[in-house]
């Protein structure tokens, strides 16, 4: 089975609304997050290219923007 891996919390939400199955899920001893997919049909590259340019990554980068402001203060 071929897996695609994101450490990206948005691109793997993402990826489930597109129907790509999570395989694990996981934060790594640093913190950081670690998701597997299954990506035996070879969808999840491009997927990840159409939601750079989707509405779904504008609102993300919003949404941390803010919580940039918040977290500053």
């Amino acid at each position: 089975m071929k897996e695609y891996h994101t450490p990206d919390l948005s691109l793997a939400a993402f990826l489930l609304m597109k129907g790509i199955k999570l395989i694990s899920a996981e934060k790594t001893l640093s913190g950081k997050f670690n998701f597997s997919f299954n990506d035996s049909d070879d969808r999840c590259k491009n997927l990840a290219v159409e939601f750079l340019n989707s509405e779904f990554s504008n609102y993300d980068n919003h949404v941390r923007n803010l919580k940039k402001i918040i977290y500053s203060r």
